[in-house]
């Protein structure tokens, strides 16, 4: 009997693959989104914006989707940027220099990575939806070059930056993989797997 297939909602291959990463235990056949889809995130909200990907998706794929959106929230920006973190500058570079910028001289450093993770069926309606928020500090420079925000939030229970952790740390402790979890038993129910 074949395997239930499921398509990850995202352009993005570093969140494809961690998706794929969480996923890939379970007895399910996954599949990533057409390279030519673009949807473009018009929500107020994190569950709206991914709600716009997962519909999409499954309208083109004609299978179940599973799409995240996410955000840095910084507490001493009043949880900006939210989610436009995607739209804070023009590259990750001039994301870095910008959030460094507004906290120049603030010793207030927490932050978080907040996720929302929805499942739809292939015909476009909401099953389950699931967020996930992994708590940091951000340091005054990126660990690493590169990177976007996850170089510069340092989570303590990895003791490395967002960036650094592994697939295993990233399932257990990141934002994406709480969700995740969460997720995974209404996956299986819905396809009939126990």
């Amino acid at each position: 009997m074949p395997k239930p297939l499921l398509t990850i909602a995202s352009g993005n291959p570093r969140k494809v693959s961690e998706i794929e990463a969480m996923l890939g235990p379970l007895p399910i056949d996954i599949q990533k989104q057409p390279n030519n889809l673009l949807v473009e995130e018009t929500g107020h909200t994190y569950l709206e914006n991914a709600l716009l990907k997962a519909k999409a998706v499954a309208n083109v794929s004609k299978t179940w989707s599973i799409a995240d959106d996410s955000g840095l929230e910084v507490d001493a920006l009043n949880g900006q940027p939210g989610i436009y973190s995607a739209r804070f500058a023009e590259n990750n570079e001039q994301k870095i220099k910008k959030i460094l910028q507004l906290l120049e001289g603030n010793p207030y450093r927490s932050a978080r990575f907040h996720s929302v993770l929805v499942l739809c069926d292939s015909d476009g309606n909401l099953i389950k939806s699931a967020e996930g928020v992994c708590w940091g500090e951000l340091l005054k420079a990126p660990a690493y070059s590169g990177g976007e925000f996850e170089s510069l939030l340092w989570i303590k229970e990895a003791n490395s930056t967002y960036g650094e952790m592994n697939y295993e740390q990233l399932a257990r402790l990141g934002s994406r993989g709480k969700a995740a979890r969460e997720i995974a038993p209404c996956l299986l129910k819905s396809f009939g797997i126990q």
